[in-house]
């Protein structure tokens, strides 16, 4: 039972990493790349898909580190499971109190509506993205450590 939720914990929060790190690199740059206001209406939507998804997904991952850390307690690698789920937890809280805020304004945003300081808003919001992406990296590379 354990290596089952070893192998789940790890493909959710991998799959996770991806998603967000093809944000980062590799949508945000797309959307930047588009014409006239469709960067700013692809995020607007973009921000309500994934912002709807994400906080699961998150709380998802951090409650499966969790529980492994505990089930595993004396197992070997138990350890970084739990570093790795407080790396969960730092990126829950970024999430919270930087990125949120700034999704939820922009998600509403049309050409019409949106404020002058729009473009900079969004590029505050990708450098936190950019070190939230760094944090569930270390994450999964501890989980995947562990599964040795």
């Amino acid at each position: 039972m354990l290596n089952a939720l070893e192998v789940i914990t790890t493909v959710v929060v991998g799959v996770m990493v991806g998603v967000e790190f093809s944000v980062a690199f590799v949508m945000n740059r797309i959307f930047n790349a588009l014409p006239e206001d469709s960067d700013q209406l692809a995020r607007a939507h973009g921000g309500r898909m994934l912002g709807a998804v994400m906080p699961f997904w998150y709380i998802g991952s951090l409650v499966l580190a969790a529980i492994w850390a505990v089930a595993g307690w004396h197992h070997h690698g138990a350890g970084l499971v739990v570093t790795a789920g407080g790396l969960l937890i730092v990126s829950v809280v970024m999430s919270v109190l930087l990125l949120v805020p700034i999704n939820n304004r922009g998600k509403t945003w049309t050409p019409e509506n949106r404020p002058a300081d729009w473009k900079e808003q969004m590029n505050r919001w990708d450098r936190y993205h950019y070190v939230r992406v760094a944090v569930i990296i270390a994450a999964f590379t501890l989980l995947v450590a562990a599964l040795v």
